[in-house]
């Protein structure tokens, strides 16, 4: 795909004039995007130097490995919490696994900054949290559900069935195994056949949320896992199955992302990034926040969903968890250019980073990139005051609601202007061209 390069100074003014989020009512497929190759650049004034740059990029790996650790372990709780609501299925143990879910995101969504500068996470990413889905691959759904043009897989309900038709094909899943859904992502072609991950797990725990852009998430029964007297929803034992092993490989899947990451292992992809020319680590670093904070978030996670005014294309559809998806996306940008990170069990990283780098060849950059992302936090924030008094952003996004579409409108506005800070923060360390991924999306 190319890009367009997007001028500073017209991401500035594009983010005041975002009274009215543009009229495109298409949603664009996220293209895979990473880091577009280093090109030559001549040094802004007051050129950053190399070892303190080296020191940023390291720090930037030690806190990615944190990162990700915190993701497996919060993972591995949640596994043990589906394991007790298994073994007990009841309202209690219910209610244990869905916190143990919303426990698991928080890390884990302050990973996905690190995503579109590194190739080996967004290759990996879309077994681990790609939405939305059509749920009516995992299992049986009301009869009011309305799945995504063209999906040939969308009515196929593994749980229901030992053998779907996709198309023309037949495709065996009588054995429901961590392998068998891994293989089944994006069935018969289609993005919305996500078989695994989080979301499939939220689908799992939740339900469909009916409620459309009123009050109420998922309201899933906890019955749909008993066997035998006071059963619900049918086909229970293939449903537990499938709960289990999805929730098994997303376990798998952060260890296996935690391994790159380690430090000290000669031929992980830690040691190719720290042995790498020290301006492609800071580019994509740069990148990465950039194209989270402008093609992803204020892209594909607000812009689509409130110009739809569709809470199917929410993030977090199922449990309404969503204000809380955006607001530790945009933490993680920020963590990323601070270089701090609070960790699950509340202990603080911190080192070199990209702030002092900046500080040092202009103060002015760094405190304006420092501010907009400040800023962007208390924008967000909005979001999930109102969420604690009961109003979601599937609300917020109703076409009749006006103050809460202004709301998401002020959120996607500061993410512009902190990707034209992003882009200014890059000059100033030599780095040209930035660019980030725009997802296909104008503002």
């Amino acid at each position: 795909m190319n890009r367009m390069p997007l001028a500073t100074a017209s991401l500035l003014a594009i983010a005041i004039s975002l009274a009215g989020c543009g009229d495109s009512k298409d949603k664009a497929a996220a293209p895979q995007a990473q880091a577009p190759a280093a090109t030559a650049a001549a040094p802004a004034a007051g050129a950053v130097d190399e070892a303190a740059a080296k020191a940023v990029v390291k720090h930037y790996a030690d806190m990615v490995h944190a990162v990700y650790s915190d993701s497996l372990s919060t993972a591995k709780t949640l596994q043990t919490a589906i394991d007790a609501f298994l073994a007990t299925p009841n309202d209690d143990t219910l209610k244990a696994a869905k916190a143990a879910w919303f426990a698991a995101r928080v890390p884990y969504l302050q990973s996905e900054v690190f995503r579109f500068g590194n190739t080996i996470i967004d290759d990996w990413e879309g077994q681990v949290n790609a939405w939305p889905l059509d749920e009516g691959l995992i299992d049986y759904v009301d009869a009011s559900y309305e799945h995504a043009l063209g999906n040939p897989g969308a009515a196929a309900n593994i749980i229901a069935n030992t053998e779907i038709q996709v198309g023309e094909d037949k495709v065996d899943v009588k054995d429901i195994t961590p392998e068998k859904l891994a293989s089944l992502n994006e069935l018969g072609g289609s993005e919305a056949n996500v078989a695994t991950g989080y979301h499939a797990i939220e689908f799992l725990l939740w339900g469909q949320d009916l409620n459309g852009t009123g009050p109420g998430a998922g309201a899933r029964p906890a019955s749909d896992y008993l066997e035998g007297k006071g059963a619900t929803g049918g086909h229970n034992e293939r449903r537990r199955a499938y709960l289990k092993a999805v929730t098994q490989l997303l376990v798998s899947d952060l260890e296996e992302m935690v391994g790159n990451w380690k430090p000290d292992v000669a031929d992980n992809y830690r040691a190719t990034l720290e042995a790498e020319p020290v301006t492609d680590g800071l580019r994509k670093m740069l990148f990465g926040m950039g194209s989270l904070s402008l093609g992803e978030l204020a892209g594909e996670r607000m812009k689509v969903s409130l110009e739809a005014n569709s809470p199917e294309d929410e993030q977090d559809c199922f449990s309404d968890n969503t204000h809380n998806s955006h607001f530790y996306d945009a933490k993680g940008i920020r963590n990323v250019y601070l270089g701090e990170y609070t960790r699950a069990d509340g202990t603080k990283l911190t080192g070199p980073s990209l702030s002092s780098l900046v500080a040092k060849v202009d103060p002015a950059t760094d405190t304006t990139l420092k501010a907009d992302l400040e800023a962007t936090e208390a924008k967000i924030q909005v979001m999930v005051d109102h969420a604690a008094k009961g109003e979601h952003y599937d609300q917020l996004i109703a076409a009749d609601n006006a103050a809460g579409n202004q709301i998401v409108r002020d959120a996607i506005a500061a993410l512009v202007k902190q990707t034209g800070a992003i882009e200014q923060a890059a000059g100033k360390l030599g780095i040209a061209n930035l660019n980030p991924d725009t997802a296909d999306h104008e503002f």
